[in-house]
Parts: structure tokens; sequence; C-alpha cells
């Protein structure tokens, strides 16, 4: 005799001995171990595992008793695999409890019907036999979005699950939204309707509607790191950091918001939805927005930069050839691309960038309100000044005093006066630092410093290099306003004299509450930095005798060749590793 067999003689021979008051048996431990149970794997965590003394299994085994062999439970909370896996996991623990209660109340209304039934019958009385119906329980999910059914049999004489039923629950539920007609339809007829577990109704989910976005078609941020090639060498030519556009050219294009999509619920209510953010298009000097308002285009030809809020164009100036005396010195607001040099002599300022594809000369004068690449180098002769609010790419610097707010990558220094209120990278090409003196906030990092002829190379860490640039070029000013007064002073009373006197006499004012206002904001990060140690780093592959590394007010001078040199402050004291 088969397993199945042997279970079903055991159930039917308990029918006949026990009375309908008795206790039912316990059903299997789990709905999976039932003897006609689907193959569900264990671990489907859309299928709900009861234990073996929940009130539905015993109501599952009094139904065996009445009706003969029935299909086993099938408690699966999604059986096509279409609903989130989230909203499984914080309905299963709700739709657990929901229907031990529902089974509980079940339960003892059967029990104490079937004690009515008993006690009638032995006081001979003539009433009628009582059952329950077919009972439907629904149970919707805490977003109402979505609601299931389980079918629970009638008992005695109950009337089974008809159309016209289950219709009327769902009304008094008022689940009247995206209801399963197909389902409703079959429930009543199909075999497998009780004990088991339906997706009954599923509402509409709202949807968000999309932010606003910006394509931009020029970069934001713009990279200035120089990469080297497999032969240590960098093309200082390929950094391109300006963008040039033409009169009429997008710069970028705005994809508007969407609105939102509402929702419904099976109850049939309404589930508001938001409508995405706009966001505006980021206009700037020398930009407008099209007329359809999706669209932001260059007003001139120019260089495309963002400021931080907006694009702006910045006129571009074109040099084809080098800054002599067909051009003059040049002051411009925008960008300046020299295609030559910048020759002895001569001043090139610029509120934006400059690029320079030569080499700027002997006593000359640079000054960028950005960024400033020169191709081929820096040669001067001591009196040659070149400053940067942003970085500066040059091939190499000789004989020159750098000023620059962020960052210089160059091949080599020769007997420079650098300063540098970030890194100094001298790793491509040569990577040499020989001579004069190189002064960086944050890090100087080199292939080589010094010579072997043990050439004086200072290097000095820390700090606030451009501030102290600014107070000794203020200082030098202020020197030569007061040998250019003395020497007007000496001079025979004239009208001419008096009017010289008086603008050298505010000049003189300016720069002494200039002087003094730099010595005050010194004084000042001095005493917010004082009794922090200094963050500067001097790293070398080699550095030479003779080469003096000096951090805040502390001076270490080399007097042997280190290899792999890495010098910085530890607890007041440099140490060179």
């Amino acid at each position: 005799m088969s397993l199945k067999d042997k279970i079903a003689s055991i159930l039917f021979g308990a029918k006949e001995k026990e009375s309908p008051a008795e206790e039912p048996q316990a059903p299997p431990a789990s709905v999976q171990e039932a003897p006609e149970s689907s193959a569900v794997p264990a671990e489907d965590p859309t299928v709900i595992k009861l234990p073996g003394e929940h009130p539905l299994l015993q109501l599952y085994g009094m139904r065996r008793r009445e009706a003969g062999p029935l299909p086993s439970p099938r408690l699966c909370m999604d059986e096509n695999g279409v609903l989130p896996e989230e909203l499984i996991r914080k309905e299963k623990g709700r739709l657990q409890s929901g229907l031990k209660n529902v089974c509980n109340f079940r339960l003892k209304s059967t029990k104490s019907n079937a004690n009515r039934r008993k006690k009638d019958g032995e006081e001979g009385g003539d009433s009628k036999p009582e059952g329950l119906d077919a009972f439907p329980w629904f149970f919707i999910s805490a977003d109402k979005l979505y609601a299931w059914v389980l079918v629970l049999p009638p008992t005695g004489q109950g009337r089974e699950l008809t159309r016209d039923a289950l219709i009327r629950a769902m009304e008094e539920q008022d689940i009247t939204y995206g209801v399963d007609q197909r389902l409703i339809d079959r429930l009543s007829r199909d075999e497998h309707r009780y004990f088991t577990l339906f997706l009954a109704a599923q509402g509409k989910p709202a949807f968000d509607g999309k932010n606003g976005n910006i394509v931009d078609y020029f970069p934001r941020v713009v990279e200035r790191v120089l990469e080297v090639d497999e032969y240590d060498q960098v093309d200082y030519a390929a950094l391109n950091l300006i963008h040039n556009v033409k009169e009429g050219q997008e710069i970028c294009r705005l994809i508007r918001p969407t609105e939102g999509e509402p929702g419904r619920t099976v109850l049939d209510q309404e589930i508001p939805a938001k409508s995405g953010k706009a966001v505006p298009l980021p206009k700037g000097r020398n930009t407008e927005i099209s007329e359809d308002g999706d669209v932001l285009v260059a007003l001139t030809a120019g260089h495309v930069e963002f400021t931080g809020r907006s694009f702006q164009v910045k006129p571009v100036l074109d040099i084809p050839g080098n800054v002599d005396f067909s051009t003059g010195n040049i002051k411009f607001l925008g960008d300046v691309n020299i295609k030559g040099d910048v020759l002895t002599g001569f001043t090139v300022r610029a509120m934006g960038s400059i690029w320079v594809g030569g080499v700027i000369e002997a006593g000359s004068t640079v000054e960028a309100g950005g960024d400033l690449t020169v191709v081929k180098g820096i040669l001067g002769d001591g009196t040659t000044t070149v400053r940067a609010q942003r970085c500066i790419f040059s091939k190499y610097i000789e004989n020159a005093t750098i000023f620059v707010r962020e960052n210089l990558q160059t091949d080599a220094i020769i007997n420079g006066s650098i300063y540098c209120d970030g890194e100094v990278l001298v790793r491509s090409g040569r990577g040499t630092i020989m001579g004069g003196r190189v002064w960086a906030a944050k890090k100087v990092s080199a292939s080589t410093v010094g010579s072997k002829a043990e050439c004086r190379t200072s290097i000095a860490l820390g700090g606030l290099p451009c501030t102290n640039f600014e107070r000794e070029q203020v200082k030098l000013e202020l020197e030569n306003l007061e040998i250019e007064l003395e020497k007007l002073e000496c001079q025979l009373d004239s009208p001419v004299k008096a009017s010289l006197v008086s603008k050298a006499k505010v000049k003189l004012n300016t720069a002494e509450l200039r002087l003094q206002q730099l010595e005050e904001d010194l004084e000042d990060i001095k005493e917010e930095l004082r009794g922090q140690e200094e963050e500067g780093r001097l790293e070398c592959s080699v550095a030479y005798a003779g080469t003096e590394i000096s951090i805040g007010d502390e001076m270490v001078r080399l007097r042997h060749e280190e290899r792999q040199c890495v010098a910085k402050m530890v607890c007041g004291e440099i140490m060179v590793m």
C-alpha cells in the first residue's frame, strides 16, 4: 500500500469513530509536507510556511474528514513573479498575522456549531442542522495597491462558494478597482478554490515625474593635469584649456521635467504623484536662451567657461605671431592666445587664461587671471615676472619669478624664484630643480634637487607663499615711491610739481594700507596655525648636498647626497628619510 493510501485510510477510519465535537487531528506540520502539495522550493520568499498547530491547518484537516481528499493548502503571495520583493517582505508578516486571526475565529465558530448540534441531539430537539457558509477572506496591502483572497470552505450544511457571494464580499470591502474578473469567474467552480491564496486585485501605482536636467556640450570642470608619455616627456602644446565656441553655437540644452502619473488603489482611491522639478539654464555673460527656452547659445565667438553657477563666453584675442612692437603691450578682459613668443620688455595681462606657443623672454611680464600655458618655456634674466591665479604649465623655467595660486608643472626649474600656494611638480623630462628658491605650500615633487656641484638650492614648504610674495612686492613698491617722492621734493615749486607730489602721496598711502592689511592677514593666519604641524612635503629621487630644506621656522642643509628622499615635519623637526 502506498504512503498516500495509508494516510487516506487512517484519516477516513478516524472519521467514523469521532464525534463532531471532538478535537480534529492535526494535519501535516507544514503546507509543503501535505501529500499533494506542489513542488515549491523551500527558500521561495513568496511562500508562507505554517507551523503544525496553525488554525488554518486544523480547518484543513476538518474539511478533509468531511469532504474527502482535496488539494493541500497553497499560500503563495506571487505566483507569477511580478510583485516587488520589498512589497513581499513588508506584507508577509501582516498577512500571516491576519490569516491566523481569521482562522482562529473560524475555528471557534465551527466548534461552537458542533457543540450546539451535539447538545440538540442529546435533548432530542428537531432543529435543522446548522453550518457555516464558505467565507472569502480578503487581505489588502498597506499601500492599498494589492488585494489577496483566501476562501475558507463551508462546514456542516453551509453553502459552497458562489460568484455572487464572492462579489458581495468584495463590495463590502470596497475592492472595486483592478479586480481579476477571470479569477472571480472561476473561483466558484475551481476545485483548488479553498485554502489557496490568490491575488484578486491590483491597483495602479503612481509614478513621480522626472526632474529636469541639463545636457552640457562643454565641460564644467577642466582637468589641468598633463600626462607623461612613455619617453617621460610632456606635450605642453596638447594641454587645451581654451574651449572655443562660435556665435550661435549651442552650449547646453535643457531637458524639461515630466509630469507625474497618478495611481489608483484597489479601493478606487486616487494616489497623487509629484511632478518633476524644473532646473534653470545656467545663463551667464555673452550667452542667451533660445526662443523655445530649451537651449543656451553663445552670443559671440570666444572661450566657454563655467564659473560655478553659469556658463559664460569670454572673448579670445588671437595673436598670430609674437608680442612685439607690432602688437605692443596687451591688456585684455578675456583669454589671450599667442602663437609666437612674448619678447623682451613687453607685458601681457589678461583676465582669463593665456596660451603662449613659444617662449616668454627675459625682461617681460605676463599676468593671467586664469591658467598660463607656455609651450616652449620661460627664459628670464632675473627681472622676468610671471603670475597666474590658477595653474602654470611650462616646458622649463629659468631665472624668472613665478607667482601661482594653484599648481605649477614643468620639466625643469633653473635659478627660479617660485611662490606656489599648491604643489610644484617637476617629474617629467629632466625633472630638475637647480639653484634658486622654490616655496610651495603643499608639496614639491621632483626627480632631482640641487646639483653635484652643490649649488645652493632652497626648498621651502608650508606657509603662505603667495601672500608673502605680495608683501615683498608691496614693500618694493613702497621703496620706489619713497625714492620718487624724495626726488620730487628736491624740484623747484611749480603747479606740475604739486600735482606729481599729490599723486605720489596717494600711491604711497594706498601701498602702506595694502601692506598693513597683508601683514595683519599673515599674523592672523600664523596665530591660527600656531601649535599645528606644517603639512608641507618634499619628494625627490635624488637630493644633492647643499640643498636647503625649510619648513616654518626650521631649516636643514643636506651634507650628503640623499636617494629616494622624503622630507617632512615630524614632532617639530624636519625629518629627511
